[in-house]
């Protein structure tokens, strides 16, 4: 079984500007590079990872592509244009594509002071682009209320691959009404098959990232698994954000315990194959990833 983690990051603040990192983030706020979490990778038998981006910016891309350059195990990045200016955008993607590592497109809709962006006319036009391109889209929330959008873009666009990225922060650790209204609201994204969702980032809704446990983020793996199915979700462990909330080693023990009731072929599915096919990674990298993991 091909194991891909389809969500991880890489960051170097002396090449590129990640305007959300600062003290409060140590101690990830300094360069995060791959050969740091390989060995963790390999202790947990994951074969490839999806580099997803972490700046606004041309730079932060260009960083995780000379990544995966480098790294057989990267088979594929989500990268960054801007999708609010649909001339910049279109000349970006046109370089990006060249790439065959690139996927897919993200931007820090979480940081956008307008809490609307993404609805925007202009976005809207960059979502076109993407979907026209055949890219996909990773939609990043810092709380569940920002799922609000996610229908009206799937109907808006419904040729675009959208991926909710961290099941969309659900109140892990917080109460049943919480629980509940986080559940409405993905389970109107799901309702969309062309929506996708990542199971990662599963960490406490408040105090310490690391103050979660398995039971606490159990409920919401239940649910996804119910509202999406395995073909619709994909494992990623978040690093190096994991690092904050108790280690690469146990977010993977965590998810291995949830996923375990599941049948082969389902775990194998959230596991690397709904990654495979919905960022539809070139399959020649995938096999240059098994050859680098024997």
């Amino acid at each position: 079984m091909t194991v891909i983690d389809a969500h991880q990051h890489v960051w170097d603040p002396a090449r590129a500007p990640y305007d959300w990192l600062g003290p409060a983030m140590a101690p990830i706020d300094r360069a995060m590079g791959f050969a740091e979490v390989r060995p963790a990778l390999r202790a947990a038998g994951v074969t490839a990872t999806v580099l997803v981006q972490a700046a606004d910016n041309d730079a932060g891309t260009d960083h995780m592509l000379a990544t995966a350059a480098a790294h057989p195990e990267v088979v594929a990045v989500v990268a960054w244009i801007p999708l609010d200016a649909s001339g910049l955008a279109r000349a970006r993607l046109a370089a990006l594509r060249r790439d065959p590592h690139v996927v897919g497109v993200r931007t820090l809709v979480h940081e956008n002071p307008d809490p609307d962006w993404i609805l925007r006319s202009d976005v809207g036009q960059g979502l076109a682009l993407l979907a026209q391109a055949g890219l996909a889209f990773d939609y990043v929330t810092s709380t569940p209320a920002a799922l609000v959008h996610v229908p009206e873009l799937a109907a808006r666009h419904p040729q675009l691959r959208l991926v909710v990225d961290h099941l969309g922060k659900p109140p892990v650790g917080g109460g049943a009404e919480e629980r509940a209204a986080w559940r409405r609201l993905i389970a109107a994204a799901a309702r969309h098959p062309g929506v996708h969702a990542k199971v990662s980032g599963l960490y406490s809704a408040c105090g310490p990232l690391d103050a979660w446990t398995t039971d606490q983020v159990r409920p919401f793996v239940e649910d996804a698994l119910e509202l999406f199915g395995p073909g619709r979700l994909m494992y990623g462990g978040d690093w190096p954000v994991s690092l904050l909330a108790g280690g690469y080693e146990r977010t993977w023990e965590a998810y291995g315990k949830l996923l375990a009731p599941l049948d082969p072929d389902d775990r194998a599915a959230v596991l690397g194959g709904t990654a495979a096919g919905f960022y539809r990674i070139d399959a020649a990298l995938l096999d240059a990833a098994s050859d680098a993991a024997v």
